[in-house]
């Protein structure tokens, strides 16, 4: 029996079920995956939902086998996806790199916890933001989005699809325990609405005699895909390849094709690049956040202002690629930032190293598996102005 598609209107949901049903509207009808805390709920409710509106989902022997499955399905013509937690997300890695270098659009959901390795399996962190940039061998770029809200986990979703097609890369969405197993409100807007923004697949239209499965033929440094069945015969492999697709076994080559699959994403970091900045026009501080603890930190942000701190928010929807322009510009006006994050220090770094010494930079990190105190996150923020912590609160 078929079902809707999408589930338009008023919805209260987990995370991680905005996170399936956006999965859905995006597009999305193949998911491999393999059980893990806190993430099991996705696998749950596509298992549920994909085959009632022409799906498919299988639950792979492991998280390795997941991620493979994922690499074909896409390359057989449909949206594709898995998703998984930390330990699962260290096994995917592997593959994430084989399909960055296949130049395979798929999306991997990581609704983190806390680590290092069996960590805290049912509560939270956001420690894996340098593992979704670095975790695989290699030079390669890929894109990851944080939710703050179920909302913007079925928002984002429908992003991370059209990302994946149009850049033709992996892309990771970066939720956590938190907000996986919370549930809100979340406002589907109508199905024609949400199919107007869809980015189809780029399939090629050039002649099969003379096709080059890797080479750009736009300029837009993204190759053309090809569709199963078409009469294309392709080669592709995790190797260094030439624009053939074939192994290329030299310095050249591997110059060639990795500044391109890095050049695809670092030149259109701006186009790419999703966040929200408030209150920054002559601010003495700005606090940056991405994910759950964008929204732990207003009261924080009130208290500072009533002792006289001028704070704006930036709040980053899209973490990798880091928009470094954008802390160089602010550097040069405010006096600090103040990064919260909940992990020990991830995108403090990098915001530290975009502020080249012009602007203080102070971490109000945690470990994971717990919340922050409102005291802790005024004095960060008063340390990264200059000032003092004024009273008790």
């Amino acid at each position: 029996m078929q079902q809707r598609v999408i589930l338009e209107g008023m919805n209260f949901w987990q995370g991680d079920i905005a996170i399936a049903e956006g999965a859905i509207a995006a597009g999305c009808r193949f998911f491999a995956g393999y059980p893990i805390t806190p993430a099991s709920e996705v696998a749950e409710r596509l298992s549920a939902r994909l085959p009632l509106v022409g799906g498919i989902a299988i639950q792979m022997e492991n998280e390795i086998a997941s991620m493979l499955a994922v690499i074909g399905a896409s390359w057989g013509g449909v949206k594709a996806m898995t998703a998984t937690s930390g330990p699962g997300m260290s096994l995917k890695m592997e593959a994430i790199g084989l399909a960055a270098m296949m130049e395979v659009p798929c999306v991997v959901v990581n609704v983190q916890r806390a680590g290092p390795s069996t960590g805290l399996p049912t509560l939270w962190a956001q420690a894996d933001v340098m593992q979704a940039r670095w975790g695989s061998h290699g030079d390669y770029e890929i894109i990851a989005l944080a939710p703050s809200s179920a909302q913007q986990c079925f928002d984002l979703m429908i992003d991370a699809f059209n990302l994946a097609e149009e850049y033709r890369v992996p892309v990771i969405v970066l939720a956590d325990g938190l907000i996986g197993h919370m549930t809100e409100r979340v406002i589907v807007p109508p199905a024609k609405e949400i199919e107007a923004r869809l980015v189809p697949r780029k399939y090629t239209k050039r002649p099969t005699n003379d096709f080059l499965p890797y080479k750009p033929y736009d300029g837009s440094l993204v190759p053309d895909l090809v569709k199963a069945g078409d009469g294309y015969y392709i080669h592709t492999t995790g190797l260094t390849h030439d624009e053939r697709g074939y192994p290329q076994m030299s310095a050249e080559a591997q110059e060639r094709l990795v500044k391109r699959l890095v050049a695809k994403i670092r030149n259109n970091a701006k186009k790419i690049a999703r966040y929200s900045l408030t209150d920054a026009d002559n601010a003495d501080v700005i606090i940056v956040t991405f994910g759950m603890t964008s929204r732990f930190v207003k009261p924080a942000i009130e208290e500072a202002r009533r002792q006289g701190v001028k704070v704006g928010h930036l709040r980053l929807i899209t973490v990798w690629p880091f928009p470094e322009w954008l802390i160089e510009e602010l550097a040069e006006k405010v006096s600090g930032f103040c990064v919260v994050e909940m992990n020990l220090g991830q995108i403090f770094y990098e915001v530290e190293r975009c502020a080249r010494g012009k602007a203080r930079t102070v971490l109000c990190g945690h470990a994971g598996g717990g919340l922050y105190e409102i005291e802790e996150i005024t004095k960060s923020i008063l340390d990264a102005s200059g000032a003092k912590l004024k009273v008790k609160m």
